[in-house]
């Protein structure tokens, strides 16, 4: 395919980052930065899961206390997203839609201080909530972030400022984003007026041929980074928030009587944080889903004008279900229970399933095709998503919402089935379809361990999620340590499947050390000479 042919060149061999262009090295930066992040969020991960069936367990590296226990439970989503899923998928979209548009990135410099700012914000929040014990949870819910009863203001000012370093570092990546396939590099032919409205689905640009002007993956990411761009917004607008509380508190002023309505803050930052889970992952991976079995199969992908359609829907419903978060909210209206919480939600369950049986026909027409790493990770990111989806559309029922909600179920079968399997198994056959092409055909390691690699991660993610939805099911609340050892058994399972989820990634990052060598690690964050327009 077009694709693998122009931009695999060189011979197998040994990784040479000296061969590499400013742009490839970038690229692999970010992913060394989110895969670093990922092994924080799998430790703390598991260090979680044994305090919930040991609590008063006294050994080195158990967790102190309950606060201590919430404390990582308030930074863990926010390091696997923002530090480990932002990083990868950021620094993959930055090398994709330049090549695919077949023009340079529009700022190169730019993009180095997106990762920056993301990696070192990331830190910030993370080792504040460690050190202060800050642990309003990831909800943020009104008034607990300022409660300054309870939690360590200082450690929340850093806490809040380091997640507003990460905001700054996502409004780069989405500028640079839309610039890239909006501007006419200069000494190339100029480009058709109207490709950003055509990327984001408002206009119809085809090529003399009759394909898309902007290919199918681009118009993903471009409609994906709208929500991107959306929930920096509101996550900073809320940050600021709450920093305005603790900054006056800490100068000696209260303003917790002024007014601020619960109902309508829940509200607020639901729709924010809800463009990250139901608008651009669900777009994001739609988009690589469609990139990755293009290319793989070397074919068209099946139904382009409907895939392209899907998207452009599902950009504009993930606006308007934020409300399934709130449907046991008793204050919470009817109305938006009902059409925003039931059945808005209901539309993901289509598009969803439409890209995933466009996905699907796009492999079969290309029988056969040789399993190799890239189609089974692909293939398990499908498994992920064909569970977790469904277990989320349950979900958003007003009768389910009220026995599921608070339990384990959610954050067993829905949130890290589809972001442990269905998010993570996408990203990885990203990575191993990426590898020989950003490191110029090096050679992958270890075939058995890439193998190794998919069945453990397979089994412990689908295994945790589903160990810790029997508890849920049982009764076994969110947020809450049991003292008492009620639900042991379900907890010591999950954390069976957490340590083969840990065993796998350190087979993966040792394959990919070892491909690339300690030495190409290194050479990865060594300067280079300077591309494109700045």
């Amino acid at each position: 395919m077009k694709f693998t042919d122009t931009l695999i060149n060189g011979e197998k061999g040994l990784f040479k980052p000296q061969s590499l262009s400013p742009t490839q090295k970038l690229t692999l930066q970010f992913v060394v930065v989110g895969l670093v992040y990922y092994l924080f969020v799998v430790i703390e991960g598991m260090l979680m899961r044994t305090h919930l069936f040991a609590p008063n367990l006294n050994i080195p590296l158990a967790m102190e206390n309950d606060q201590q226990y919430f404390a990582i439970m308030t930074a863990h989503p926010l390091v696997g997203i923002f530090g480990s899923s932002y990083s990868i998928v950021f620094g993959a979209f930055l090398f994709l839609v330049p090549f695919l548009m077949k023009k340079p990135l529009w700022s190169i410099k730019m993009a180095r201080w997106t990762l920056w700012l993301i990696a070192s914000g990331t830190f910030i929040f993370w080792f504040a909530g460690f050190l202060s014990h800050y642990s309003p949870l990831y909800t943020l819910y009104w008034p607990l972030p300022a409660d300054f009863s309870q939690f360590n203001v200082v450690g929340g000012i850093f806490f809040i400022l380091g997640i507003a370093l990460v905001m700054v570092g996502t409004l780069l990546y989405v500028f640079n984003i839309f610039k890239t396939i909006a501007y006419h590099p200069e000494g190339q032919p100029k480009q058709p007026k109207g490709a950003l409205r055509s990327a984001l689905g408002f206009k119809r640009l085809r090529n003399e041929d009759g394909s898309y002007f902007v290919p199918t993956p681009v118009a993903s990411i471009a409609r994906g980074t709208v929500d991107t761009m959306l929930n920096a917004g509101i996550i900073t607008f809320t940050g600021v928030l709450i920093l305005v509380y603790m900054v006056g508190h800490v100068l000696g002023y209260d303003l917790k009587n002024s007014s601020i309505d619960a109902l309508l803050y829940k509200n607020w930052f639901w729709w924010g944080l809800d463009l990250i889970a139901d608008g651009l992952v669900l777009i994001f991976v739609a988009g690589t889903w469609y990139l990755l079995a293009s290319l793989i199969t070397g074919k068209n992908i099946f139904m382009e004008k409907w895939a392209r359609a899907a998207l452009l829907v599902e950009m504009i419903v993930s606006w308007f279900v934020w409300s399934h978060h709130l449907m046991s909210d008793q204050a919470q209206p009817a109305f938006l229970k009902i059409f925003s919480g039931e059945m808005l939600t209901a539309f993901e369950l289509i598009t969803q399933g439409l890209a995933f049986f466009i996905v699907i026909a796009t492999l079969w027409q290309a029988r056969p095709l040789k399993m190799t790493n890239p189609l089974k990770f692909l293939l398990g990111g499908l498994t992920g998503f064909a569970l977790a989806v469904p277990a989320g559309i349950l979900q958003a029922d007003l009768g389910l919402n009220r026995i599921l909600h608070n339990t384990q179920w959610i954050v067993g079968p829905h949130v890290h089935v589809a972001v442990l399997v269905g998010l993570t198994m996408t990203l990885y056959s990203a990575i191993y379809f990426l590898l020989p092409i950003l490191t110029n055909g090096a050679q992958l390691y270890s075939q058995k361990l890439a193998n190794f690699h998919f069945w453990a991660h397979l089994l412990g993610g689908v295994g945790m999620g589903a160990f810790m939805g029997m508890a849920g099911l049982k009764g076994m609340l969110r947020r809450t340590v049991y003292h008492d050892g009620e639900f042991n058994l379900y907890m010591i399972l999950a954390a069976l499947a957490g340590t083969l989820l840990l065993l796998s990634f350190l087979a993966f990052f040792y394959n990919i050390v070892m491909t690339v060598g300690i030495k190409g690690v290194l050479g990865i964050f060594s300067s280079s000479k300077k591309e494109g327009k700045k």
